[in-house]
């Protein structure tokens, strides 16, 4: 895995179809080759926001991304969902070349969580219908009486996994839940089907501090045991630590830190809030 950036600087979920058996090349599940983003400030001038990113994830890997605002957290989001182009770069999802792909083509294999509760579940359709609506993405989306009750059992499954209560609202509009419950919704949905990339966009930041760890603790149990390819954007720093097995930090468009697992391990706290001190 390699990374660089040499200078400074929503949808819902989505799901897999395209496996890494049907790649043109690589073992990288995951990479972006000297990726620059530059956009019009609206003043007759342009900013670059990514520098020659080169950023590299391998499968089954957990990726935490730290940085504060600005920092570009969302900018490498929104590159590698397809939500902007980049100006200059190649993006690969299992080697395949995906830059010219748009954000709802590249929906096929990368599912994406927000930090809005709202987004990613559809709110005037029941918990079943919007788990339903991520199992046929790809497919005739017209339901049939069958297909609910031939996925009834494993919805329920699903739903009494989260811990909150989610199964008891099968039947229930997804606007009509809390907002932790739709937000476990919103991750069910991106990972029923076993995405090849999972971006997990501050999905915690919006909920109180129980729902958030009960949510991460569900998060966590989810990618480990699907083996699922992981980057996630947290501002919470005991998070940062707790979770995954590499940690990245970015500032000013630039991963000015990229840790492995024994050395995020190593890692305190103190040390965090030390990297925030001096800038990185």
């Amino acid at each position: 895995m390699s990374y660089e950036f040499t200078s400074t600087n929503d949808t819902g979920a989505e799901v897999s179809q395209v496996s890494a058996s049907n790649a043109t090349g690589g073992a990288n599940r995951l990479e972006m080759r000297d990726c620059t983003v530059i956009v019009d400030n609206g003043m007759d001038e342009t900013k670059q926001i990514l520098s020659h990113a080169n950023l590299s994830v391998r499968p089954g890997q957990f990726v935490t991304v730290l940085g504060g605002n600005g920092a570009g957290k969302s900018t490498l989001f929104n590159l590698i969902a397809g939500s902007i182009t980049p100006t200059r770069g190649q993006i690969f999802i299992n080697g395949r070349d995906v830059t010219s792909s748009g954000e709802e083509a590249r929906a096929a294999y990368i599912a994406r969580v927000f930090q809005d509760p709202k987004m990613g579940t559809a709110p005037r359709m029941t918990v079943a219908e919007n788990l339903l609506l991520a199992m046929r993405r790809g497919q005739p989306r017209r339901f049939k009486i069958r297909d609910m009750a031939n996925n009834h059992e494993r919805f329920l499954e699903l739903c009494a996994g989260i811990g909150n209560g989610l199964e008891e609202q099968l039947e229930t509009p997804a606007g009509n839940l809390s907002g932790g419950q739709r937000q476990a919704l919103s991750l069910i949905m991106a990972t029923i089907t076993k995405p090849d990339l999972l971006l997990l966009d501050e999905h915690t930041a919006a909920l109180d501090p129980k729902t958030s760890k009960q949510l991460m603790e569900i998060t966590a149990h989810t990618i480990t045991t699907q083996h699922l390819t992981c980057l996630m954007i947290t501002h919470r720093l005991d998070d940062a630590l707790r979770y995954g097995d590499r940690l990245i930090v970015l500032q000013k468009g630039r991963i000015v830190r990229d840790l492995d697992a024994n050395e995020k391990r190593s890692l305190s706290m103190n040390d965090l809030l030390q990297f925030f001190e001096d800038g990185f």
